[in-house]
């Protein structure tokens, strides 16, 4: 597997991700009237972070994305940053390609980069079925809450940090 920086051009290869991902990784933990508003929101790659530099793409050797994700200086939504504090966004993993070392694999690109961009926390807004992988990774849970998303949509998440 490769793992590269993303780009605007790369929109559609992160879609084809984060698309089969969330619908299928959050069937049964989240009910069926939030997926449906929150879905379509959710699984299209979004343009600030393609054109960040801090967001990447996982291929496979076939060239196939696998997964996909990044990270921001800022909260998601916000614009104000922390110089300490980053935040890892839009992370998925095509559901052919779990449990093959792809979310690890992004998660060390992350954290070397924001690192070495003097930060010292990483924060994570972990979907409630997510929070297992970023324990795994070191993370703890801070508090259950609700992430707005356009339309009104109230998406319950879990607030997670690590020191990096």
């Amino acid at each position: 597997m490769r793992l590269r920086v993303a780009t605007p051009e790369d929109e559609e290869a992160v879609s084809s991700v984060l698309g089969p991902s969330y619908r299928e990784l959050w069937a049964g933990t989240y009910p069926d009237e939030l997926l449906a508003r929150a879905l379509p929101v959710t699984t299209r790659a979004n343009p600030e972070l393609l054109a960040s530099g801090r967001y990447y793409l996982v291929e496979a050797a076939t060239g196939e994305p696998a997964g996909c994700g990044g990270w921001s200086a800022h909260p998601p939504g916000a614009s104000e940053a922390d110089p300490r504090r980053a935040h890892i966004r839009h992370f998925a993993t095509h559901p052919a390609w779990l449990r093959r070392g792809v979310g690890r694999m992004l998660y060390a690109r992350c954290e070397a980069d924001a690192r070495a961009g003097g930060f010292t926390v990483f924060e994570a807004y972990a979907s409630l079925n997510g929070e297992s992988f970023y324990a795994a990774l070191g993370f703890r849970r801070l508090e259950r809450i609700e992430t707005p998303m356009p339309g009104g949509v109230r998406f319950p998440a879990i607030r997670m940090e690590r020191a990096i």
